[in-house]
């Protein structure tokens, strides 16, 4: 699968190859990854999300979210990276005037722009003290801030004490008193610039207000949460599917049959080829199901202002149920690995628990269960789930 690029940019296949050469040890380091940012920017990946009025690649989501899972393949980190400088793009779209959109989505084109997220209505830290003007001032801080560091704009909730409720706007990272924290140390996903943002007396101009919380969600509207839902799905995907291909390569190059098999090679051990068979059957089926879900969110999002809420819930529900599915796959097929593969591959430097690591810590995003609840509703009541900030 090769992503439209520009004709000077870097093919997919190219790029892949060169985030694979380095995941280990980036991931041994953590940190930032400006070269291989640079890359994906160069590859023109940046833009695919933008629609083509503004300049952009205008990709259907189910393209989008191929390029996403094909990065996970190989480096999760930076998938994330890519699935969330689209989601401040939707962002901008669902949320923004027209003149938002020209500048924030046409800017992002001619000047490659990675965004920043410090979009989370339920950390209230970050206040937004009204100027008067249609403007705010805001103090406070953000955690959890994916692809802050190094991006160029970031979007942001901020709760409004007047109102009691979220304002949210864009502001370009590197404003007067921004600080965006290098504390992101976790075990897994460890280069996804996920520190925490601390504002100090920051001007948010009435111009970058994006979205007034007085005013309801649209069906259209609350699609954001899909798009923010499918990303983390497709990073699940290509995790199960990266380790599928590191264990088939280490047992093909690395494996040796247990004493006990009476064959010859690792790749004849019947329980090997067991193995390997309910892993990929967990990818595959992951795999098509996450295919679905993009195509149900292409259909919702081609609808524009006529989607109705009920259209959205059917839309809600592929993607739970891909997620559910995504989820354990991303966790069963990484810890399987260890078991096809054998005690050798626990070598450090190989780094092949960077997959479990890496689906560990993302798959705690938000609970399984509240998934597996709607999904159970649906099935058994035919209840179809609410709109909320996670489905």
């Amino acid at each position: 699968m090769n992503a439209p690029h520009r004709p000077d940019s870097l093919p997919l296949t190219e790029l892949l190859a060169a985030l694979r050469e380095t995941a280990e040890a980036r991931d041994r380091e953590g940190g930032h990854a400006a070269r291989e940012k640079q890359l994906i920017a160069d590859a023109g990946l940046l833009t695919i999300a933008v629609p083509r009025e503004y300049g952009g690649e205008g990709a259907p989501w189910v393209h989008v979210y191929q390029t996403i899972r094909a990065i996970a393949r190989v480096d999760a980190a930076l998938a994330h990276l890519l699935g969330f400088t689209c989601l401040q793009v939707v962002s901008v779209a669902v949320w923004g005037s027209e003149a938002q959109r020209e500048r924030y989505l046409r800017g992002t084109v001619e000047n490659r722009w990675w965004w920043g997220n410090a979009v989370n209505p339920l950390d209230t830290r970050l206040i937004a003290h009204a100027t008067g003007d249609g403007g705010y001032r805001l103090s406070g801080q953000k955690g959890f801030c994916s692809g802050t560091r190094g991006s160029q704009m970031m979007t942001l909730s901020a709760q409004d004490p007047a109102t009691g409720k979220p304002v949210f706007g864009v502001v370009p990272t590197g404003r007067a008193g921004i600080t965006v924290n290098e504390d992101w140390n976790p075990i897994g996903q460890r280069q996804t610039d996920s520190g925490s943002v601390a504002f100090d007396d920051v001007e948010l101009r009435a111009e970058e207000v994006l979205h007034r919380s007085e005013a309801p969600p649209t069906p259209r509207g609350s699609l954001r949460t899909l798009v923010s839902q499918l990303v983390l799905t497709n990073l699940f995907v290509g995790i199960a599917e990266g380790a599928l291909a590191e264990a088939r390569e280490y047992v093909a190059k690395s494996g040796r049959p247990w004493i006990h098999s009476n064959v010859a090679s690792a790749v004849d051990d019947p329980y090997q080829l067991h193995r390997f068979a309910e892993m990929r059957l967990k990818a595959v089926s992951a795999e098509a199901l996450a295919t679905r879900a993009a195509g149900a969110l292409d259909r919702a999002w081609d609808r524009g202002d006529a989607l109705t809420a009920e259209e959205r819930a059917h839309t809600a529900l592929a993607v739970a149920e891909a997620k559910v599915l995504a989820h354990r796959a991303a966790l069963d097929v990484s810890e399987a690995l260890f078991d096809a593969c054998g005690a050798r591959s626990t070598h450090g430097p190989l780094a092949l628990d960077r997959f479990w690591r890496n689906a560990r810590v993302h798959t705690l995003h938000d609970p399984l269960d509240y998934k597996l609840r709607d999904i159970g509703r649906f099935a058994l009541a035919g209840v179809l789930p609410e709109a909320n900030l996670y489905s």
